[in-house]
């Protein structure tokens, strides 16, 4: 397990640098330049002094080589260009916990729901209930989280004032009902589809029919034997869908107006701030692969007959 782990953490650093320099050259590659988007037209002096303050007057390879150094010598990924005196490390810190905790919240829900709707659908198939599930599911896998949190809005917010169109106040204000659920409903819908799918294959197996014809009741058969069996696929999905729910808040954080690094690379991609772009990139990127990594850790807990070369 050790070689395993230490295999896979090796590993990422070659990826990371693949990762930071297909973004850093394609960004350059965009026609444009940062102090195009300031609201008026920029004095040519002042775009030079810009550039030369910020290294953007030297080739691209030359920029390259300056930034990946500040990287791997300093960790340091620059300073952004729309915001004065503000360095991107310090924006990931400040504004990532807030995207954190808003996807580990939504993340909670869809498990939650995912799984308890998938595991209904499961025990009682081909039934009014089952249908009712895979409709809840269909509608969720289908519908973008843009489009739901817009829909929310409009439905709780201007409709019937129950809660408030947008803002961050916590993770115990009402501010994140939105967003949790808007957030939470595609991946509830995916492991729900995949929960049931996995206990119905379980439910199939020698070993559930052996328990049952040892007078195992169903309740003690569904936890001790099918829910941890069934678990495996279900950890791959759930993993996956915690990334997705975290850089999926892009778009979300932006509509709700929650000052998360979402919304924040939203107006760096806008505004072509190459920093703040580069840093948000490698910082989901690096989640990508810890998530990997635990999904497949948890493989050996879920099923011990699980052994990394």
């Amino acid at each position: 397990m050790r070689t395993y782990l230490l295999r896979r953490l090796l590993w990422m650093i070659p990826t990371i640098l693949a990762i930071f320099t297909i973004t850093f050259f394609l960004m350059h590659a965009t026609p444009g330049s940062p102090w195009d988007n300031q609201g008026r037209p920029l004095p040519l002096h002042v775009i030079e002094n810009l550039n030369a303050k910020y290294g953007l007057d030297k080739p691209v390879w030359e920029q390259y080589l300056i930034f990946l150094w500040g990287i791997l010598s300093r960790a340091d990924l620059g300073d952004s260009y729309m915001r004065a005196g503000q360095s991107v490390t310090g924006l990931l810190v400040d504004y990532f916990p807030i995207s954190l905790q808003l996807g580990l919240l939504a993340m909670t829900f869809a498990v939650i729901g995912g799984l308890l709707l998938g595991v209904l659908g499961a025990l009682r198939p081909n039934t009014t209930l089952d249908y009712v599930t895979t409709f809840l599911s269909v509608i969720g896998i289908s519908t973008p989280n843009y489009v739901v949190a817009s829909l929310l809005v409009i439905l709780l917010s201007i409709q019937f004032d129950l809660l408030p169109t947008g803002g961050w106040d916590g993770i115990l204000s009402n501010r994140v009902i939105i967003p949790v659920i808007a957030l939470g409903l595609g991946p509830m819908a995916t492991i729900a589809r995949y929960t049931r799918s996995a206990v119905l294959e379980v439910l199939s197996q020698d070993y559930i029919r052996t328990a049952r014809a040892k007078g195992v009741s169903s309740r003690n058969v569904h936890i001790g034997h099918v829910l941890p069996n069934a678990m495996i696929s279900v950890v791959t999905v759930a993993g996956i869908s915690l990334v997705n729910v975290v850089t999926g808040s892009f778009f979300v954080e932006s509509i709700l107006n929650i000052p998360g690094i979402g919304r924040h690379f939203v107006t760096s991609v806008t505004a072509r701030d190459y920093p703040v772009i580069i840093g948000t990139t490698l910082l989901y990127a690096t989640l990508v692969m810890v998530m990997n990594l635990v999904v497949d850790i948890a493989y050996t807990i879920l099923d011990p007959r699980i052994k990394f070369g």
